[in-house]
């Protein structure tokens, strides 16, 4: 799914020679490595601050620890992601709100965002899913009208770039009152081991945040805040400062390999392609970057397809095969089936195909060719 080797190869002398630097300096937590991504961070996203920790779930459960949730506060998200979204939530002892997400583009549905809110509603969480912004127009607005936060889970789609109905863009992540991302190895900017980012344009809440990251500390033995212990470790920021000014180019890249997946499959009416919601003419807004390459088969044959593939050393995943709302954690009796037909259709269909960097036409067209065959015959 993921040629991490072949991409280490294009970065091997930057990266060997900064990690001998930290191993011969022994700086290995918050360090001037890290110091130094998390500036070159800011400056590429655009947003005055970033606040690294240890991974990406980190980074969800932090942010919002930084805005004073409180047990018993609702927090809508999607039913149609990875658990971490939902997981912090518990963990804070908060309320998890899931709701369906759109059929075309996986996203969490602005309306189902609407007919979800009560008194208890104190944030939304919308998840970027597989590289794509969600609606980020109508989420704004209606966390506005409520009096609402919104918490961005970045975790898939650092990169992309979202474009506003008036024709101003900004860097996904960066649009709510906080976002979160993920540098595991797999994503579009991924380190080597765990990592994680938080991003804010609030001076007061990213000064919190630093606070929350360090055991509550601004000064050493004085604890400000109940915090947590979450840092990005030197070599891991060593890491992701090599590939970050190759960061669109990568994106650039599994755009051109996603266009020829969609390409060779045009006129397959029982495959159904990513649809890029932002799209005017040729112009794309760069509004996906393709973390993952999803397809919906409609023609009930998703998990032959997946045993057939594998049979032809061909990988794939299918993200996510159980929703949320019917995961033995998250089982509540407020959630009724007939809320999440978009979810419970997808998890019958979608398959994400191999993704990266590295990706060649000779691949792109033996992988694109066997699925055809299969899901046609």
């Amino acid at each position: 799914m993921v040629d991490l080797q072949g991409q280490y190869q294009s970065l091997k002398e930057q990266v060997n020679t900064s990690i001998t630097q930290i191993l011969e300096s022994s700086t290995y937590i918050n360090g001037p490595h890290v110091h130094a991504f998390q500036k070159e961070l800011e400056d590429y996203l655009g947003v005055k601050h970033v606040i690294p920790c240890a991974n990406g779930t980190d980074a969800l459960q932090i942010a919002m620890m930084g805005l004073g949730l409180k047990p018993g506060d609702e927090v809508i998200t999607a039913d149609f992601t990875f658990a971490a979204t939902v997981e912090v939530i518990g963990l804070l002892q908060l309320t998890p709100v899931l709701v369906d997400v759109e059929l075309d583009t996986f996203n969490i549905d602005p309306v189902a965002i609407e007919k979800a809110i009560t008194p208890k509603t104190k944030a939304i969480v919308p998840v970027h899913l597989f590289g794509q912004c969600a609606n980020m127009d109508v989420i704004l607005d209606i966390a506005k009208k409520h009096n609402l936060f919104v918490i961005e889970d970045n975790a898939q789609a650092i990169g992309a770039d979202y474009k506003f109905k008036d024709g101003s863009k900004q860097k996904a992540g960066t649009i709510g009152h906080v976002g979160s991302t993920s540098f595991f190895p797999s994503k579009n900017l991924g380190c080597y081991g765990d990592g994680g980012a938080i991003f804010t344009n609030d001076d007061a809440l990213a000064h919190t945040l630093r606070g929350i990251v360090n055991h509550g500390m601004y000064e050493r033995y004085h604890h400000d805040v109940v915090g947590v212990n979450s840092r990005l470790d030197s070599i891991q920021a060593a890491v992701l400062s090599a590939k970050l000014p190759k960061l669109n180019q990568y994106c650039t890249s599994r755009r051109v390999s996603a266009s020829k997946y969609s390409k060779a499959f045009e006129g397959q009416s029982n495959i159904v392609v990513p649809k890029m919601a932002q799209t005017k003419g040729n112009d794309s807004y760069d509004n996906h970057v393709f973390h993952q390459y999803t397809l919906r088969i409609t023609n009930g044959k998703r998990d032959a397809l997946v045993e057939h593939l594998s049979e032809k050393d061909i990988p794939c995943g299918v993200y996510y095969p159980i929703p949320l709302h019917k995961q033995k954690a998250y089982v509540d009796e407020r959630y009724l089936e007939e809320n999440f037909p978009v979810t419970n259709q997808l998890v019958e269909e979608v398959i994400s195909l191999p993704m990266h960097t590295e990706l060649d036409d000779e691949q792109i067209t033996y992988i694109t060719n066997t699925l055809i065959d299969f899901v046609n015959g």
